[in-house]
Parts: structure tokens; C-alpha cells; sequence
């Protein structure tokens, strides 16, 4: 990490490029450096994080040699805007509203051409959401009020009844080209509560239970309020769990051409 207040640096790379934040990949990354002595925090307890979004502290709790669980103070998260429209295949036109959370995200409330995810199938919500995520940046602009390098709308945010004992909301996010998060989504629960802060849902203190497609839970709370340039914001933390379930070894072999890689575009 080039700061002097942190652990170490991370960076989040999925199919559509590097991101400026991601929970869950926060959670799976300090899982695997404590369980494999990648990094030793000056604090035992605090894993502290330099991210493109900014620092993020996680606190861990081992039992014995494992990680049983990993609970980050996410960045600063807002409503950005509210009531959108965009017409979207098959539903017509859809309203969204926009939060930030570590990214962009649209999210879709149920209304009158959108009931709840549960209507409808994960080819359904993969089929429209690359479309309706290029027509919101097509129309609309999307820009961080204090670091202009975080622009555009990259996740959607799908909602629905819990199915879980225990969650507030369901969701599905959207992410890449065709990908559903398999996890609730750190940076899209943190997105939901801002969202659902600026809607008096929640408040200082209060817990957020978010479930995924595939009915996996992160814990949410509002830790404290502040400010975002002009919008009001929250410090949301996400706790969840990761398990190490393989390694990758890459080799480089000095007779390839191609062995420290190549650019297409």
C-alpha cells in the first residue's frame, strides 16, 4: 500500500474491468491472506485495506486457524438519484433510482412492470440488464461528487420478498456481461441501505439481513451518518464468511513471447 495507514492494497478485477470496490471480494480476500499468512495487521483483529474506493477496515474473528467471519466498514454510500425511467425489453418502461455504494447501482423496486425477481428466472434478469444498464448511461450521467475517476453505471440491483428467515430484502445483482452474484453483494447492500436510509428505513444503529438469489445472507448496519459533497450518505459495515476452496498456480515460461501477457484492445 503506497499509505502509510494501511495494511495492504488491493485491487477488485472482474469481466468488465477493475472496480472501485467490492464486499464480498473484501471478505474472500482477507479470509485467504490471514489463513495463509499473506499480510500481518498491526492491529490483531483489524485488517486494514487500501482500495481505489478508499480505506476499508475489516474485523475478523478466527476460530482456531480459520476465518469464521469478516465484517467491513465500507466507504461512504448514497441515493444518487431517484426515479429514472428506461424502457426495458419485455416489462416497457421500468423506474430506478441509483445509489453508490463502492459502485453504481440501479436499483429495481417492485412497481407496476416489475413485480419481484421471484416472477421471474435468472436468464430473464441476465437477458435485460446489460441492455437497460447501457441505456441509463446513454441518458443519464453518473459521477462520484469527490473523485471523478468513479463515473458510469455498472451493476443493477434487482429486488424481491425475502425467502430467508430473517432478511429484510432479496436481490439479485447483475455485474460483467452475464453474471449474477451468487452473494447478497457488499457494495450493492450498502447501495439497498443508503437507499433505503434516504427513505427513512433505517437509521443510525439499525441492522440490514440482505439476501442473495440463491438465499446466502450479509449482515448490513448503519454505523453513522455523514456527507458526500452534497448528499446525504451513511458508513454502512457488511459481515459475512468466505472458505478457501482452491489454489491457482500461473507459470511463466521465459521461451513464450506472449509469457508477461498481450493487449488486444
Amino acid at each position: 500500500s503506497t499509505r502509510e495507514d494501511c495494511d495492504i492494497a488491493i485491487l477488485f478485477i472482474e469481466t468488465s474491468g477493475c472496480l472501485p470496490m467490492c464486499g464480498h471480494g473484501t471478505i474472500g480476500t482477507v479470509t485467504v491472506m490471514l489463513q495463509e499468512g499473506l499480510v500481518t495487521p498491526r492491529e490483531p483483529g483489524l485488517v486494514r485495506l487500501d482500495t481505489p474506493a478508499g480505506r476499508v477496515d475489516a474485523y475478523y474473528e478466527m476460530e482456531g486457524d480459520r476465518v469464521s467471519s469478516v465484517r467491513l466498514i465500507n466507504i461512504p454510500s448514497f441515493l444518487y438519484k431517484t426515479g429514472l425511467k428506461v424502457d426495458c425489453p419485455d416489462l416497457g418502461e421500468i423506474s430506478v433510482d441509483v445509489a453508490y455504494g463502492g459502485n453504481f447501482y440501479a436499483i429495481v423496486d417492485a412497481q407496476d412492470n416489475f413485480s419481484d425477481i421471484n416472477d421471474f428466472t435468472a436468464a430473464d434478469l441476465i437477458r435485460w440488464s446489460p441492455i437497460v444498464r447501457t441505456r441509463l448511461n446513454e441518458l443519464y450521467t453518473f459521477e462520484h461528487p469527490e473523485d471523478e475517476r468513479i463515473c458510469g453505471m455498472s451493476h443493477m440491483l434487482w429486488t424481491g420478498a425475502p425467502k430467508v428467515d430473517g432478511s429484510h430484502a432479496r436481490n439479485a445483482v447483475f455485474y460483467g456481461n452475464k453474471a449474477i452474484d451468487r452473494s447478497p453483494c457488499g457494495t450493492g447492500t450498502s447501495s439497498r441501505m443508503a437507499q433505503w436510509a434516504a427513505q427513512g428505513k433505517l437509521n443510525e444503529g439499525d441492522s440490514f439481513v440482505h439476501e442473495s438469489i440463491i438465499g446466502s445472507q450479509f449482515t448490513g448496519r448503519v454505523e453513522r451518518t455523514t456527507k458526500v459533497g452534497p448528499f446525504d450518505a451513511i458508513v454502512p459495515s457488511i459481515a459475512g464468511w468466505a472458505r478457501v476452496t482452491g489454489y491457482n498456480e500461473i507459470l511463466i515460461d521465459d521461451d513464450d513471447p506472449y509469457a508477461h501477457g498481450f493487449q488486444v484492445i
